[in-house]
């Protein structure tokens, strides 16, 4: 009898067990699960708000590369880089000109009829018919160059890899560079956790520069010393979130800021001042990516913005809503 009531303790036992474990996979199944309060979603922030969003697109094109890398506005025509050429297209898409290169670009910039194009460790100056200007290594094993800004006798590299700006003359000779430190600890240096390092120079001269790993728009004298900066940091529109944002910017005729970010894909702007706005492109007009790639942005004349979509490969147009 007690070998018997050992048994049937046992069998109870297991079917108990049993039973629990059942209980337990079924209750984990995706569609039983109860909500993780704790668990952070973007899905809030992907829906912009319509009164937020100030432009609409227009029209877009596919300007025919592999694999796009940037563009510029200029002279009322596009230049945009990818694989390893230029391209010249007027506001309809229509090809006006091609130069081919040796290496893949990084980024560029137009002045007059000279464009500054960028490689991962030099420069290269062309026309628009190819013929070579001008070309300058930049020495150095980490050297990974992103962004070029030309204004008057100093072109402006911003370099990744070394988390510096560099300050060339139309000789090629390095005039200075700097690390965006300062002694009162205002300024940390520039954080660049992946080779997401952009510069532009506004119409009055004002270089800034993109501090994606601290969320911050800074002010340099050409020298290095920091003017002025603003900081957006946040989960909500009007901030940049995630890692090293804002990717890209440049800069609307009246000084505010356009930026696009990476991985919650949208474009913005922002006034001359850092103040939030409005939205060009909220993260729904992108494709819904776990790491969505931040369009190179471009401004012409008018303010229309150019926005050039890596994840479809096409160049989109927005332009400023009327308001009724």
């Amino acid at each position: 009898m007690k070998n018997k009531g050992i048994v049937l303790f046992l069998i109870v036992l297991a079917v108990v067990i049993v039973g629990i474990m059942v209980v337990d996979w079924y209750s984990k199944r995706p569609d039983n699960m109860a909500a993780n309060k704790f668990e952070f979603s973007v899905d809030e922030f992907r829906n912009v708000p319509e009164e937020l969003v100030k432009y609409k697109e227009t029209r877009n094109f596919n300007l025919g590369f592999v694999l796009a890398e940037a563009l510029e506005v200029a002279n009322n025509k596009i230049y945009a880089v990818g694989d390893q050429e230029l391209k010249i297209v007027d506001f309809s898409g229509t090809l006006l000109g091609e130069v081919g290169f040796l290496d893949e670009p990084h980024g560029l910039d137009v002045v007059g009829d000279t464009i500054y194009v960028i490689f991962e460790k030099f420069v290269w100056i062309v026309d628009e018919t190819g013929t070579t200007i001008d070309k300058w290594e930049v020495d150095g094993e980490d050297t990974y160059l992103t962004a070029v800004a030309v204004d008057g006798e100093d072109i402006m590299v911003a370099d990744a890899g070394n988390r510096r700006i560099l300050r060339f003359n139309h000789r090629g000779e390095i005039v200075n560079e700097f690390e965006g430190k300062t002694d009162d600890d205002l300024a940390h240096g520039f954080i660049i956790p992946s080779p997401y390092f952009d510069l532009d120079i506004n119409a009055y001269g004002d270089l800034w520069v993109a501090n994606p790993g601290m969320h911050t728009m800074e002010n340099y004298t050409k020298e290095g010393r920091l003017r002025e900066f603003w900081k957006a940091s946040g989960n909500q529109t009007k901030n940049f979130s995630g890692c090293c944002n804002p990717a890209h910017f440049c800069f609307l005729p009246d000084g505010s800021f356009v930026t696009s970010e990476k991985g919650l894909v949208r474009v913005k702007v922002y006034k001359a001042s850092g103040e939030f706005s409005g939205v060009v492109a909220p993260p729904t007009k992108f494709d819904e990516k776990i790491e969505g790639q931040a369009p190179d942005v471009a401004v012409d004349e008018e303010g229309n913005i150019y926005a050039l979509d890596f994840d479809r490969n096409v160049l989109r147009v927005f332009e400023p809503k009327i308001s009724e």
